[in-house]
């Protein structure tokens, strides 16, 4: 009775200090994607008539597509809800409306009722940031419960410490259940909503600062890096194993990856995280004292690597490594959180896959993506060498960069010892990209525009003749500067496959993703005579010309479904575009290995190479597919089960 009076108190007099402020309390927030400002919200919270009302005007700008959403929350004076109207989008690719209400124990929603859990709160994803604002008032007048219903799912928050920013201490709490994934947030001690750090619904990187604290932007997001990785590892702790001194593999069937025939009852040993010692049957290598993995039945190859992932949440780690990825280029990130989770991951401090840095530029503009920008020459040369002492290996150019730019980075690029990988510049070919200084090329869809000649899907030719001169000559070109594709093509399939094919029957992994993901990688596909599916078909027939010229091309997502997508790339390589399942394979392990220089530590299973590797239970030379069915995923010698780790992050297994 005691704690119920006092939780009421204090409910009471927040209740009178809303009222007391009237005509309430208004803010405004600047939004930020990748670390760069691109829009304000503007909120007002008035009371009257014995409720409380909330509006929020959210409002940025993403690559030039406005992304407007505006909302109405009402509430009692106890912060008990009653309304929340929403309606606009969340993101530049999803619609965020809605109408809901809460009364005596029924939920309603855009007309639907429902039964509501006791203690349901009415939220609707990580926008707009006043409403977690309100969550957060409700979870602190309301006894700080261990979980709040939501019409989306169940929220959890923890406390996350204190941080003081401008000489104000401030609360932090890490949130799960509203998006995929945790969320930070700090409050201050009035109660207000100072810092969000989150993920929008492409999954990309989100921050809300209120307006006095925006400068430091940086600071929250390299905490909010930390906190995510603290709540991760307690997690994933069941499915983390520490790396045995001594580690054998035996009775495997060992496919290394340099292309030599498979190895039939092979023992491999595993010596402080390296490769110690591969032998046959006859002569096993069996320290006493080693832990054994029974490898009978099972086929053991190279860890795999995803040539193109953007790793902007923490929950990436674990399916990573569950999909048997041991190492990743991150094409493109916030500096500070990406610096902030690699070298957390590098300290074993973490859990993930290794993390290849390719530091992202752009040029200011309505395009831009990210914070990292260059307009001279003298900002250009900054950029590269802030990522350099930061370890990144490449630099990723984006497509806004200026033109006149992409020498002056390759330059100082290659100055450096790192490579220049990237979209091609709007203004720019293929071909004036690699004489400017290009290593490797992101993304199909450049050399298909450039080698058929074609502005749009709409403008494609009838066929797909690689034989012109123009064609030939490109194509010798990229020979020539020994170019590099990773051509992202699953991804291209998720956005262009036929709305007659269900996307489960191309991708069965879409329909295990965690239940915040489900609708939005629900890809509809194209009708029939879309000029999607052309295209789609255009990259195919590119991807297999390029491969069939011997071009080098490695295997990368781009973040199409979590995980599954690598194998999906893999597939489509066999399936359509004429490779072998061993070239397949080593798309995603030796050649990306040479391709970014760690050949002697890593893409193979030699002796003295990191033990990166993935234990399968079928044989996927048979069939590529196979690569799917992971037994153990092993990264420095570590052994990771992958059922604990897809659970950890709400996947099913």
């Amino acid at each position: 009775m005691r704690r119920l009076l006092l939780l009421l108190l204090a409910a009471a007099s927040f209740s009178c200090r809303i009222h007391a402020q009237a005509p309430a309390e208004q803010g405004e927030f600047t939004l930020y994607k990748f670390a760069a400002p691109i829009g304000k919200e503007t909120y007002s919270l008035a009371s009257a008539g014995g409720k409380l009302t909330l509006t929020s005007d959210f409002l940025f700008t993403d690559r030039g597509t406005p992304v407007p959403l505006k909302a109405v929350f009402t509430a009692t004076p106890t912060l008990e809800p009653l309304t929340l109207s929403l309606d606009g989008q969340s993101s530049r690719l999803s619609p965020l409306k809605g109408e809901f209400s809460l009364r005596n124990g029924t939920l309603t929603r855009d007309g639907k009722a429902m039964p509501a859990p006791e203690g349901t709160f009415l939220i609707d994803g990580y926008s707009p940031v006043a409403m977690q604002q309100m969550l957060m008032r409700y979870w602190l007048s309301h006894g700080k419960p261990a979980k709040i219903p939501t019409p989306s799912g169940t929220v959890h928050v923890e406390p996350a410490g204190e941080l003081t920013v401008q000489g104000t201490v401030l609360h932090g709490y890490v949130l799960s259940g509203l998006i995929w994934g945790v969320e930070t947030l700090w409050m201050d001690p009035s109660q207000q909503l100072v810092a969000l750090v989150s993920t929008d619904a492409e999954f990309d990187h989100f921050e809300a600062v209120r307006a006095r604290f925006a400068p430091q932007v940086d600071v929250f997001i390299r905490q909010a890096a930390k906190n995510s990785l603290e709540a991760l590892a307690a997690l994933t702790a069941k499915a983390k194993q520490a790396a045995p001194k001594d580690l054998v593999v035996n009775h495997v069937t060992l496919i290394d990856g340099t292309g030599k025939p498979a190895v039939r009852d092979a023992t491999v040993y595993v010596r402080e995280g390296k490769i110690a010692g591969i032998s046959s049957a006859a002569k096993p290598l069996i320290p006493v004292g080693a832990t054994v993995l029974d490898g009978t039945g099972k086929y053991l190859i190279p860890g795999l690597w995803d040539m193109h992932a953007h790793y902007e949440q923490v929950e990436w780690g674990p399916i990573y490594l569950a999909a048997g990825v041991t190492t990743v280029r991150d094409c493109g990130n916030e500096f500070d959180y990406i610096t902030t989770v690699s070298d957390t991951i590098a300290a074993g401090k973490g859990i993930g896959p290794r993390v290849l840095i390719a530091g992202i530029v752009d040029s200011p503009g309505k395009m831009t993506v990210g914070a990292v920008t260059a307009s001279t020459a003298e900002e250009a040369i900054a950029v590269v060498d802030r990522y350099k002492r930061a370890g990144a290996l490449q630099i990723k150019i984006y497509s806004s960069l200026k033109p006149e730019l992409v020498p002056v980075i390759a330059k100082e690029a290659h100055r450096l010892g790192m490579t220049v990988t990237g979209h091609i510049p709007n203004g720019m070919t293929t071909e004036q990209a690699l004489e400017a200084g290009f290593d490797q090329v992101n993304h199909i869809q450049y050399p298909v525009r450039d080698l058929l000649h074609f502005k749009s899907s709409k403008d494609l030719p009838s066929s797909f003749d690689f034989s012109t001169q123009d064609a030939r000559r490109q194509i010798a070109l990229y020979r020539q500067h020994n170019t590099v594709f990773d051509d992202t093509i699953a991804l291209y399939e998720e956005i262009y496959h036929s709305a007659a094919t269900p996307y489960v029957q191309l991708e069965p992994g879409s329909a295990r993703v965690a239940p915040q993901l489900r609708e939005a990688l629900d890809a509809p596909g194209q009708p029939a005579g879309a000029p999607g599916l052309k295209l789609y078909d255009a990259m195919v027939a590119t991807l297999r010309e390029l491969h069939k010229d011997g071009l080098t091309i490695v295997a990368g997502t781009d973040q199409a479904i979590p995980g599954y997508s690598l194998h999906r790339e893999l597939e489509i390589y066999v399936e359509q575009a004429g490779f072998t399942p061993m070239e397949a394979l080593q798309a995603a392990t030796i050649v990306p290995a040479r391709v970014m220089g760690l050949e002697k530590t890593l893409g193979t299973v030699e002796v003295g190479k990191q033990a990166d590797m993935v234990l399968l239970e079928a044989n996927p030379l048979d069939d590529i597919h196979n690569t799917r069915k992971i037994a153990k995923t092993i990264r420095g010698g570590a052994v990771y089960d992958p059922a604990p780790l897809w659970q950890a992050v709400d996947f099913e297994p």
